[in-house]
C-alpha cells in the first residue's frame, strides 16, 4: 500500500509540475495576491487531478470514455477561458504585491473554484491516469482500497507540487520591487493568453 501511495504521490507531483497555463496564474495570483490565494489556486488543480485520478483508478469506463470523447469541446471552452483571463491580466494595472488588501473569502472561493474549473476542462490528464491504472493492474474490480491509496497519493502529489512552488514564489516576492512584480504579472498574462490560444487550435488540429 505504501507502494501504490509513492506512486500516486509521484504522479501527482510531476503531473501537477508540468508547465502550463494553471502555473502561470498561481505564480502570479502568489506575487499579486499573497501566498492563502496561491494556496488556493493550487488546491483547485489539485482537487481536478484526485477527480480524474479517481476515475481513472476506480474504473468508472464510462466516464473516461465520455470524458476523452468530450476532449475537443472542453479544451475550446477552456482555451477560449484563457484567452480572456491573460487578456484582463495584460489590460489591468497589477497592483505593487505589499500594497494589495488582504483576500477576501469569496475571492479565496474564485481562486479555488476557478483553477478547478480551468483544470477540469483539459481531461488529457486523465489518459495519464488510465495509463498508471492499468500499470498497476487497478480499475478492474477487486479491493476498493487500493484505487484509493493512489487518489490520495495524487491529491497529496498535487498538492506537495502547490505548496512548493507557491512557498518559493512567496520567498521570491520579498525580494522583487513592485517593478519586477509588475513585469513578471505582465509576462504571465502573455503566457496564459498565448497558451490558451494554443490549446483551441490544438483541439481543432487533432
Amino acid at each position: 500500500m505504501f507502494s501504490l501511495l509513492l506512486k500516486g504521490f509521484a504522479l501527482g507531483f510531476a503531473i501537477a509540475a508540468s508547465p502550463g497555463p494553471i502555473f502561470f496564474l498561481c505564480l502570479r495570483r502568489t506575487l499579486t495576491q499573497g501566498r492563502l490565494t496561491g494556496l488556493l489556486s493550487g488546491f483547485g488543480v489539485a482537487t481536478a487531478d484526485g477527480f480524474y485520478a479517481a476515475i481513472a483508478t476506480f474504473g468508472v469506463a464510462a466516464l473516461t470514455t465520455a470524458f476523452v470523447a468530450g476532449r475537443r469541446p472542453l479544451a475550446v471552452g477552456g482555451g477560449a477561458v484563457l484567452v480572456l483571463l491573460g487578456a484582463r491580466i495584460l489590460m489591468e494595472r497589477a497592483q505593487p504585491a505589499r500594497e494589495a488588501s488582504a483576500p477576501t473569502g469569496r475571492g479565496l472561493a474564485w481562486a479555488y473554484v476557478s483553477t478547478l474549473g480551468l483544470t477540469i476542462t483539459n481531461p488529457a490528464t486523465i489518459v495519464s491516469f488510465a495509463a498508471l491504472a492499468a500499470t498497476l493492474g487497478l480499475g478492474t474490480g477487486g479491493s476498493f482500497l487500493r484505487p484509493a491509496v493512489v487518489v490520495l497519493g495524487v491529491l497529496l502529489g498535487s498538492a506537495a507540487w502547490w505548496c512548493v512552488l507557491v512557498v518559493a514564489t512567496s520567498v521570491l516576492r520579498a525580494r522583487l520591487t513592485p517593478v519586477v512584480i509588475r513585469w513578471i504579472s505582465t509576462v504571465s498574462g502573455l503566457a496564459i493568453a498565448v497558451l490558451g490560444i494554443l490549446a483551441v487550435l490544438s483541439a481543432f488540429s487533432g
